[in-house]
């Protein structure tokens, strides 16, 4: 008797079928409906939450913010995510992986929807946060459903799909609030991501196949005390979510910053021009599966080390006064940073034996966390140095995370599923 089938027979009732039920394999009509629901998860995440991110300059002239205060549009609500997270992973644990995605996804848009009402900058940002609390329930909750869910050995392109359709969204969810703040007004723009939002729940709900792995947790408030003491007792965890928060900070901050210098001089580009930038998140629809597969085929922390120096050397490329030169560093920072975050989160789910939804938190809570941070503390570099003070803090933030990832390498393995 296999130890899934004695652990099966020792469970009561529908725990049983939860834990003998074979895993979603490649090549499956199951792989293909999670896959596609978990596309369009994704996609609706990252344009709910980034939406606001080319509207920054627009809110600074029409609330007389400096860049930094804008910025908050976009800080407070990764901050509320950030925070949400362990307390939206303790509850799917309870209540299931799937009707809290689905929640989460639909209270996001309904929120995004409001913001177009919003009559004042502290109104705006007060409904920011609640759509940060409400997609707290989304990421982490995801990737363990993967990790529950998808083959081993199909996971890393399955993380992959998944984080190409967040970066499908966070490009589709800048273009269309670029496009339509240009033409018409930023209340219009975040109305119709709202909308589009309120569409991509549907079809999650519609798609996702019920959890088979998925077996309610017990314990409560100390049960989740024991995961965190095991989680960041892990020899290799914490490093990796250091790492989600270096690089998370980073992208986020270069993408925050980099419409203020476009828009002024010596560019001088319009808000749709400056939205455009955006398409270069298509690089990640690609470079997070390319990633998983390599991080499949090769090992994770031979990947890690070579797809994050794309990172670093874009962003020495955007020092440029040569627009042309200055696209071509963000689009190889976009690929790098999506390579790196494929091959990272998906480390995470196979480090974790137990508690996956928790230690998808913490990953995400650091990452989040670290779009806060960083992402305002560069907005006051950008007021005091402009574009060169911008990189040099990027700059320091993507050091560590390499110093980070070259002590990943000598991490002993758990086992040949975590190579």
């Amino acid at each position: 008797m296999s130890s899934s089938t004695a652990l099966a027979s020792a469970l009561p009732g529908p725990r049983a079928q939860y834990v003998a039920a074979p895993r979603i394999a490649a090549g499956s009509a199951e792989f293909t409906r999670s896959n596609r629901a978990l596309f369009f998860g994704g996609f609706s995440c990252f344009a709910l939450l980034y939406c606001v991110q080319p509207l920054m300059p627009l809110l600074s002239r029409e609330f007389a913010l400096s860049a930094a205060q804008s910025s908050m549009v976009l800080s407070v609500s990764t901050a509320a995510l950030a925070l949400s997270l362990v307390a939206s992973s303790a509850l799917s644990e309870r209540l299931g992986r799937k009707p809290l995605m689905v929640a989460a996804m639909a209270v996001a848009a309904l929120m995004t929807i409001l913001c177009a009402f919003a009559h004042s900058y502290p109104q705006l940002l007060a409904m920011r946060v609640l759509l940060g609390v409400a997609l707290g329930g989304m990421p982490a909750i995801a990737m363990a459903y993967l990790g529950e869910e998808i083959e081993p050995t199909s996971l890393g392109l399955s993380m992959g799909l998944y984080i190409s359709g967040s970066a499908f969204g966070g490009m589709a969810g800048r273009v269309i609030t670029s496009v339509l703040s240009d033409h018409f007004s930023w209340r219009l723009a975040l109305g119709a991501v709202g909308v589009a939002g309120v569409l991509a729940a549907a079809e999650f709900w519609r798609s996702l196949p019920a959890s088979r792995h998925f077996v309610p947790a017990g314990g409560g408030w100390r049960s989740m005390a024991s995961g965190f003491k095991l989680h960041l007792s892990d020899p290799g965890l914490p490093w990796l979510f250091a790492l989600a928060f270096l690089l998370m900070g980073a992208f986020v901050s270069l993408y925050n910053y980099i419409a203020y210098r476009l828009l002024g001089a010596p560019f001088g580009l319009s808000q749709s021009l400056v939205g455009a930038v955006s398409f270069l998140y298509l690089l990640g629809i690609y470079s997070s599966v390319w990633a998983g597969r390599l991080a499949d085929r090769f090992g994770r922390r031979h990947v890690l080390w070579a797809v994050m120096t794309l990172m670093l050397a874009g962003l020495l490329l955007t020092l440029s006064n040569w627009l042309p030169l200055i696209v071509l560093g963000v689009a190889l920072f976009t690929y790098g940073f999506f390579a790196t975050h494929s091959v990272a989160s998906s480390w995470v789910g196979r480090r974790a034996t137990t508690g996956k939804a928790l230690a998808s938190a913490l990953y995400l809570f650091f990452y989040y966390l670290g779009s806060s941070v960083i992402g305002s503390a560069t907005g006051v570099m950008w007021g005091r140095g402009g574009w060169p003070g911008v990189v040099m803090v990027l700059g320091l933030a993507l050091s560590l995370a390499m110093l980070v990832a070259w002590r990943l390498r000598r991490l002993a393995p758990l086992g040949q599923a975590e190579k």
